[in-house]
């Protein structure tokens, strides 16, 4: 008797939900999918191997590292799930061994989104697989040098900790390939290194600058006491400073540095320097007296995020600076000419050794490879974008939004897309930007998705109209502060100012600077609604850049409103939160506002994001981040039941240096929670009150923002573009009762025609079973495919995501069979029908063996183990974008005509069948006597039946292309109707119809034929042969399989 569960675990009271923690296994089948866009983020480290021309390595600031052997024609990530950090600060090869490769975590360009890492890693197998070796407090690296000929040996320029004072900090050496460090270079705790050079002809000899610099929420320094320029000649053992060096400026506060010694001539040495008579300056005495040879600006402007020079290995004259432009000089560092590059702002540069022409560039798009001198580049098509926000747009399918770091905002279409070239939904997604800039949050209208708002720095705001391809500029106040510090500027707005619109009237837009702004017209024009909502503390509002060159681009504007919430169940509740560590509300639009900061909240935590609980009035969540204050990377939660009265912190399970930036709630199960952390996205079934980690296949990588949309969360990361874990029905229907049950399967998720590639089935096993079988039903109860696993079919994974189930066998797997292990299992059912019966042999053009596609309407799938079943429905659903345009009885009526199509090719291919039995056993008979008469009318019977074969089938095809040169029959041009009729969500046309009957008329025709010729010729043979004591030729149709069953027939 079938065991049947009707009830979702969404529809069960919150006791019987309740539970701390579930094994992973449970939810193990479950993943991520990347939808890119294929859209290179920053990178800040190249490296590549002067004897392999072919491989490269760049390493992107929230990415990880990513390798090239094919010269940077395609890229692959090489350290996930190997490592515990995104952010790369330094990659180096080693030229003796180019396997050997370390990489140190953590970038040194003291941007405001910057990440920090966890010290070096090496590997032995050229990427493959990696190990830690220390240094993990550093946090930032900036350099790592190998010692030519010893790859145990290697020098680390450490920067340390970004906002806080620490010792971990200089230049690090190993010999013994970072089993053990010595720190060989230190001046204080607030300065690190952040560049290193060692002359490749005798690496006894070597120069290292350090910085003294600081990054806090509010700002950010370069330059002081602790900056300087040394050198070693012993190794790196001892160190002596030439800071102040003739020619080089002998007074004054100095700030970054860059170095580079000459391979060519290793007593040439180029420094450039932030200071307020700095610039270019060359030595060629060894670092003994310098000259200034240029103080051109754009080679030194925005000193912190640039200050990068290299020398050419050959020419001790061509030497090149980064900044904003790629710049090279041919003369000694005196002029400069400068070089196109596929990205601007450039932060490194490898040059092979061997050959000055062949090198990798890193920039903010990534990385690119030249093997002519930068006269041209690779693409940079890889996933590594840096999303600050991430939105789900109002369409249907929705499409994923955000605004990427030195880039553009982002549209990305995943499934249902396909006329936008999503090819599949994979990493080179189709996408397109939507006004602002790239920094900025984005709102759609849901009264028209094609209606968008997008923010960038400087209080940015844009209006675009999709479909028209109109846009706007409606900044609330329209005064450029650029250059501005805090104190001096009106109208505060953060570089990622919020931008959101009401949930109950589109009509009611709201954005903040230090006041929330709110207009009714499409910013024709703005109300102010609140007073500042900022601590606005003079101390964090001062000018920003430091006592050399100030930076002030908006990234630190400070003390505003970073978040806002408006609620789901009333129109006059809105929360805000400040990046300086206020949160406040509203109850009645705008008019008052109540001040309900968590009061265990530390001084100037960001309030990175509140959540108003789309199920419950009055409850929010706040996540807070606080690691550029004092080195806190501690996680902040707070979630509240009475509009902010009281908070409860909630962060168990999370850990301690895993600081979360955003916490949603499930809308259709209350208190199921995800948490987007700086390493992944942690899940909560009980409120916050436990977490767990939620990462299964994805990366390490910061989750910079998430929503769950439908029945999918989706995310953004700073550095590895979108994600989506698309069907999480059982997340929400996991209950204690659900874990402990041997067997269970879940409500699948309704599919919708046309959109998704089928319907998802996920059912947990508590032990493996020797046999599991899984039935799709019609709602009339009716099997229409029924799939068997066994434990020998464990493995048979099928085709690969986004590929046509018949064509699993190009990558080594056969159809899908339903797995039988323990653990939580997925299968997918591609809606079809059973295909027509087949033949071994037949080769076919343009007519794939799929069945008809099934039509809109109810469904069952049943799972049997054991002796027991379970069902559970769902419903094929019609696209929602062809609302008016097709029904449901018009598709009804393609899969009726299309099954009637494929019933038609069956009965051509089993008369082709039949007719192939019946030649064999008339070969059979002929070998079997010497009976003259026979032996004429058998010849005469394979004759006639194989003159019918080969009007029904193309019988002299081999091979794939032979239809090309051997015309195709029946069976191949009805089977090729099919995909005309299926070619689209909408009734088959006219002129199927007709075809259709044009061949149906011709297939009569032959089968008339065949029976005429059983009737006849073959009735006579087996008179003869019964005479003769011989079994009679076999006449019988085929008989045709189950539902489900395979129809290969012999």
């Amino acid at each position: 008797m079938a065991l049947v569960w009707a009830v979702s675990a969404v529809c069960l009271p919150r006791a019987a939900q309740a539970q701390a923690q579930y094994d992973s296994k449970l939810f193990g089948a479950l993943r991520w999918q990347n939808i890119g866009p294929a859209r290179g983020g920053r990178s800040t480290a190249v490296a590549g191997s002067a004897a392999r021309s072919f491989e490269y390595y760049f390493g992107a600031t929230g990415g990880g590292l990513w390798k090239t052997t094919d010269g940077g024609q395609n890229w692959q990530p090489v350290t996930d799930g190997q490592i515990k950090s995104s952010s790369v600060g330094a990659v180096a090869v080693c030229e003796a061994n180019p396997d050997v490769v370390y990489i140190g975590m953590g970038e040194t360009e003291l941007r405001g989104n910057i990440m920090q890492g966890d010290g070096v890693h090496r590997s032995t197998d050229a990427g493959r697989t990696w190990r830690h070796v220390g240094l993990k407090e550093t946090q930032a690296i900036a350099r790592i040098r190998v010692h030519p000929t010893d790859c145990n040996t290697a020098w680390v320029a450490a920067f340390g900790v970004h906002s806080a004072p620490n010792p971990d900090r200089g230049v690090f050496k190993t010999m013994n390939g970072g089993d053990t460090w010595r720190k060989v270079l230190f001046r204080d705790e607030r300065s690190g290194a952040v560049d290193l050079s060692v002359d490749p002809t005798n690496p006894a000899v070597m120069y290292a600058a350090l910085w003294e610099a600081w990054r806090k929420s509010w700002g950010m320094s370069s330059g002081g006491p602790g900056s300087g320029l040394f050198k070693s000649t012993d190794f790196g053992e001892t160190w002596r400073e030439i800071t102040r060096n003739p020619g080089l400026p002998p007074t004054g506060m100095v700030g970054k540095i860059g170095v580079a010694v000459s391979p060519a001539a290793p007593w040439r040495v180029y420094a450039i320097v932030e200071h307020d008579s700095g610039g270019v300056f060359r030595s060629d005495d060894a670092g003994g007296t310098w000259i200034r040879v240029n103080d051109e600006r754009r080679l030194r402007q925005r000193a912190f995020y640039y200050t990068r020079i290299y020398a050419d290995p050959k020419n001790a004259d061509v030497m090149y600076v980064l900044n904003t432009g790629f710049y090279r000089s041919r003369d000694g560092g005196k002029t400069y000419q400068g070089i196109q590059v596929p990205h601007g702002d450039n932060h490194d540069l490898w040059i092979a050794s061997n050959d000055p022409n062949r090198m990798i560039n890193a920039n903010d798009g990534g990385a690119n490879v030249s093997v002519n001198g930068g006269q041209t580049w690779t693409e940079q098509d890889f996933p590594t974008a840096q999303f600050y926000r991430v939105i789900t747009t109002h369409h249907e399918p929705y499409l994923v939004c955000g605004a990427q770091q030195d880039n553009s905002t982002a549209c990305a279409a995943h499934k249902g897309w396909q006329h936008l070239g999503t090819r599949g939904g994979g990493t080179g997604a189709f996408f397109f930007p939507v006004g602002g800039g790239e920094s900025g949050h984005i709102a759609n209208n849901a009264a028209d998705p094609n209606i968008f708002y997008a923010g960038s720095y400087g209080g940015l705001l844009t209006r675009l109209d999709y479909k028209t391809g109109f846009e706007r500029t409606v900044n609330v106040w329209p005064e450029n502060p650029m250059g501005h510090a805090s104190a001096e500027i009106r109208e505060r707005f953060q570089w990622t100012f919020p931008i959101v619109f009401s949930r109950h009237d589109p009509n009611v837009l709201y954005v903040a600077s230090q006041h929330v702004w709110k207009s009714t017209n499409e910013g024709q024009s703005w109300e102010r609604i609140s007073p500042d909502l900022s601590r606005h503390d003079p101390t964090t509002m001062a000018a920003s850049g430091g006592p050399i060159t100030k930076d002030q681009t908006g990234v630190e504007t400070y003390a505003l409103v970073f978040t806002l919430a408006p609620a789901y169940q009333d129109p006059n509740v809105l929360w805000a939160g400040s990046d300086d560590g206020l949160v406040h509300v509203t109850r009645d639009g705008g008019r008052t506002w109540q001040n309900v900061t968590p009061k265990d909240a530390p001084p100037f935590v960001r309030i990175n994001t509140i959540e108003a609980s789309p199920t419950t009035a009055g409850k929010a969540y706040v996540a807070g981040i606080r690691y550029l204050v004092e080195n806190d990377r501690a996680p902040y939660v707070w979630r509240t039941m009475d509009y902010g009265a009281t908070w409860t912190k909630i962060v168990n399970g999370i850990p301690g240096d895993d600081f979360v930036r955003a916490v949603r709630e499930d809308p259709k199960r209350p208190g199921l929670l995800y948490a987007a952390s700086e390493h992944t996205v942690h899940v909560s079934w009980d409120d916050g009150a436990n977490w767990q980690p939620l990462t299964q296949n994805l990366p390490d990588v910061q989750v910079s923002d998430l929503a769950v949309e439908d029945n999918d969360v989706v995310i953004s990361t700073h550095g590895r573009s979108f994600w989506i874990m698309y069907n999480i029905g059982p997340l929400r229907q996991l209950t204690p009762q659900v874990a402990q049950a041997a067997v269970h399967l879940f409500d699948p998720v309704d599919p919708i025609r046309g959109v998704d590639p089928g319907v998802q089935v996920f059912y947990n096993l508590k032990t493996d079973v020797d046999s599991l079988t899984l039935e799709f039903l019609d709602g009339a109860g009716n099997v229409i495919q029924a799939v068997k696993g066994t434990r020998a079919d464990t493995g048979r994974a099928g085709a690969p995501p986004g590929v046509p189930e018949e064509f699993a066998f190009f990558f080594g797997g056969g159809p899908q069979r339903p797995a039988v292990r323990a653990g939580s299992q997925s299968f997918n059912w591609n809606f079809r029908y059973p295909g027509y019966t087949e033949f071994e042999g037949r080769i076919f053009w343009a007519a794939g063996n799929n069945g008809p596609v099934a039509p809109p309407g109810r469904y069952q799938v049943r799972l049997t183990t054991g002796g027991a079943s379970q069902t559970q429905d769902f419903e094929i659903r019609v696209d929602p974008r062809l609302q008016g345009q097709v029904t449901v009885a018009q598709l009804r009526e393609r899969f009726d005509f299309a099954l009637k199509i494929r019933d038609r090719v069956s009965d051509a291919n089993e008369e082709v069948i039949r007719i192939r039995r019946m030649k064999g056993d008339v070969d059979d008979r002929l070998k079997r006597t010497s009976d003259a008469a026979i032996g004429r009318l058998g010849q005469t019977v394979k004759t006639k039946v194989s003159a019918v074969e080969e009007e029904v089938y193309q019988v002299r095809n081999r091979s794939n292309q032979d239809p090309l040169n051997y015309p195709i029959k029946l069976n191949n041009k009805l089977a090729a109707l099919i995909g005309v009729v299926e070619s689209a969500e909408a009734p088959p046309t006219a002129q199927s119809y007709e075809v259709f009957r044009h061949l149906d008329t011709l297939l009569q025709q032959q089968s008339n034929r065949l029976e005429a010729v059983i009737s006849t010729d073959v009735a006579a043979l087996n008179e003869l042969l019964r005479n003769a004591n011989l079994p009679p030729i076999n006449t019988e149709k085929p008989k045709r399989e189950a539902p489900g069953a395979p129809r290969l027939v012999p």
